[in-house]
């Protein structure tokens, strides 16, 4: 099941009105960065502006002395490839003297509680990193500017150095929060990404809060548009003193859907039996694989149908078919601790967690942190306490 970037990244703009931690501000076709202005006169031509404008996340350090500009906090991957991380960062030269500045981009799986970080000792396991080096640029490592950074550097002057960074595609983990319950207080538990910009003498040198400056990201994953396979499967059940055996046949509609899209099941049965069925079960399950230290699986219904509409099938009916709809929906599901969420910004609304959608089944998963994947179960009720059927 997989989400609709661009309804969670319109989302996303949203929420950021209301995040005090990094300022979103308006960049013009000319490179002109437009705050608030109190002037009413001015209003028109603002508005005017931040219409033709883009969008850019602004953060200082506590101390101002770096400040970092970002054009987006959500990256995509396309599976071929990632939405670049691309910014720049404001540097003011007489603080740095000997000392140089550096930009990160990490990956983190954290499957414990801040407060129980003790002793040095904490419940969190880095799953990617890359770094490089902003101030002094180093000329053998220059990229081509993109067009948003040529905007901030005309505006902010000289003292704007830019960073660039690529994520692998299918190889890099996605964005994942798992949900807390009602008395769980901290950050939750789950695969966040971070940029990180901070004043040091070497990459790995100590680094102070005073002058460091954090960004929380995400990546998420863009579902292709061209069709897959139909799912299906099918499944008998022979009875003991019965002849003829009851046969179930199951398809979905296809084999991707977006978050609020309702999933067609079809239902086929074939009762050669002497017994009789008499509802139809369905639910919809997610399945989260935890890599760590040791795989592990865990369940959690995600949304459920049960129907006698079209029954009883009796004994030698053949051929009987319907279609049931059932949409899985976080409305439906926020009191399930520990269920898999797209990872959220602050307290911005979120969806259920994207399918993982893996290079090729050999793929390595200990570098992805939580695995995600949806199956759709089919049963009955019979003589027999139900039969079931699961539908990937």
């Amino acid at each position: 099941i997989n989400p609709d970037i661009k309804a969670s990244m319109a989302d996303t703009a949203k929420a950021a009105n209301n995040n005090s931690s990094s300022k979103p501000t308006q960049a013009n076709n000319n490179g002109d960065v437009n705050q608030s202005s109190t002037d009413p006169s001015a209003k028109t031509q603002q508005a005017q502006s931040q219409r033709q404008g883009t969008r850019v996340f602004k953060k200082s350090s506590p101390n101002g002395k770096i400040t970092a500009y970002l054009g987006k906090r959500d990256f995509v991957d396309h599976l071929t490839h990632v939405d670049p991380i691309d910014g720049v960062v404001l540097v003011d030269p007489d603080y740095m003297k000997d000392r140089k500045v550096y930009a990160h981009v990490l990956a983190a799986f954290r499957y414990g509680r801040e407060d129980l970080d003790v002793l040095g000792l904490t419940f969190r396991k880095d799953l990617y990193i890359a770094c490089m080096q902003v101030y002094p640029p180093i000329k053998d490592n220059a990229k081509p500017l993109t067009r948003l950074q040529e905007r901030l550097i005309k505006k902010l002057g000289d003292n704007a150095h830019p960073f660039f960074f690529e994520l692998p595609p299918q190889q890099s983990p996605a964005s994942v929060t798992l949900q807390p319950g009602p008395n769980d207080s901290g950050k939750p538990c789950g695969v966040d990404y971070e940029l990180k910009t901070y004043v040091a003498e070497t990459a790995d040198g100590k680094s102070h809060k005073r002058s460091t400056v954090r960004l929380a990201i995400r990546k998420l994953t863009y579902a292709p548009e061209q069709p897959g396979p139909q799912p299906s499967a099918e499944t008998t059940k022979e009875f003991i003193m019965s002849a003829g055996c009851l046969r179930l046949e199951a398809s979905l509609d296809k084999e991707k859907y977006y978050h609020g899209e309702s999933i067609a099941i079809n239902v086929l049965v074939d009762n050669n039996t002497s017994k009789t069925v008499k509802k139809v079960r369905i639910s919809v399950r997610q399945i989260a694989d935890i890599c760590l230290f040791s795989p592990n699986s865990y369940k959690c219904g995600v949304a459920e149908l049960e129907s006698e509409e079209g029954f009883p099938i009796g004994p030698s009916q053949t051929g009987w078919c319907k279609v049931y709809h059932v949409c899985p929906l976080l409305a439906n599901n926020r009191d399930k601790r520990g269920l898999a969420l797209d990872g959220q910004l602050k307290h911005e609304d979120t969806n259920l967690a994207s399918s993982t959608i893996l290079k090729d089944a050999s793929q390595s998963k200990e570098n992805l942190g939580i695995v995600v994947n949806y199956r759709v179960k089919v049963g009955f009720d019979a003589i027999v306490p139900f039969l079931r059927l699961d539908a990937s």
